[in-house]
């Protein structure tokens, strides 16, 4: 048997559309045992939709490496411990890829390297914002080329990061939806400029530059009206610290100095509830681990 850990990651960072991704000390355990067929079964968060089927995306990483190896698939009990919420903004769906391909991956005696895991995950997901982070921890730049996915990856000093997760339906379809089809010159540039700050604010824990280069003109405006309650958490978040949508939302990123992180995770669960959306919160730091072995 062997037993790996896979974590959340809050992708976009404010200005990084579909570009960054940050690891966060939130961790799915996923254990593999010998069995005579694949089984599989969760408990913790989304456990009640994860355990109606063993056909997820878990499941299908773990096939999809053995079908690329050309090596039989053996029966496996697969336990999943879930820690990061499902349809939050906090790539979920990453881990669960990544925690099938880098489990078949240790199993089969890594016939993959990591840019090979990558490559397969991104065709998996569609884009590498969070799964390279959830593969190689820390702070990743990443962008598609061709045939290879080109990242940059970065040690991050310790943060407080304050996450508020609001109870609302928000499935990536719909936040994908919401968008414009296209974007003007200015907002382009307006971005650009702020995706490098931002990396450099996270790098050296600026948090005076941060708070003031997190702003985004490509997604976030669009998604934050059609989530409940949002517009006001993100405004109070911002009084905290530099705050942004966690990927496409609904959940807020905030990051905060560590005296503030309890008042500011009260203070924006509060703006949802007073919308009478219920909000789960937590406050957590970046990981320089990503996917690992236990």
């Amino acid at each position: 048997m062997i037993k790996i850990r896979v974590p959340a990651t809050s992708a976009n960072l404010g200005p990084g559309f579909d570009c960054l991704g940050l690891t966060l000390n939130i961790w799915n355990e996923i254990s593999f045992e010998p069995a005579n067929k694949v089984t599989y079964h969760a408990n913790g968060q989304g456990a009640e939709k994860l355990n109606k089927g063993t056909r997820n995306l878990l499941t299908k990483a773990f096939t999809y490496v053995h079908e690329i190896c050309g090596k039989d698939l053996k029966g496996f009990n697969i336990q999943a411990h879930n820690e990061i919420p499902m349809s939050s903004g906090l790539g979920s769906s990453a881990a669960a890829i990544i925690g099938g391909l880098f489990g078949a991956n240790e199993l089969l005696n890594h016939p993959l390297n990591e840019n090979e895991l990558l490559l397969l995950a991104t065709n998996m997901e569609g884009h590498p914002d969070n799964v390279a982070p959830a593969l190689f921890g820390g702070l990743v730049v990443s962008v598609t080329s061709d045939d290879e996915i080109i990242t940059r990856r970065y040690d991050i000093p310790n943060w407080a990061i304050v996450i508020v997760k609001p109870s609302v339906e928000w499935p990536t379809r719909v936040a994908r939806a919401v968008l414009p089809k296209s974007v003007s010159r200015v907002d382009a540039v307006y971005n650009i400029g702020r995706t490098a700050l931002v990396v450099d604010a996270l790098r050296n824990k600026d948090l005076e530059l941060l708070q003031k280069v997190m702003d985004d003109r490509l997604h976030q405006s669009y998604r934050l009206k059609h989530i409940s309650g949002a517009i006001s958490a993100y405004k109070t978040a911002k009084q905290f610290g530099a705050a942004a949508l966690s990927g496409a939302g609904p959940s807020i990123i905030c990051f905060v100095p560590f005296e503030k992180a309890e008042s500011a995770k009260a203070e924006i669960m509060f703006r949802f509830q007073e919308h009478g959306i219920k909000a789960w919160g937590i406050t957590t730091t970046p990981s320089k681990q990503g996917a690992h072995r236990i």
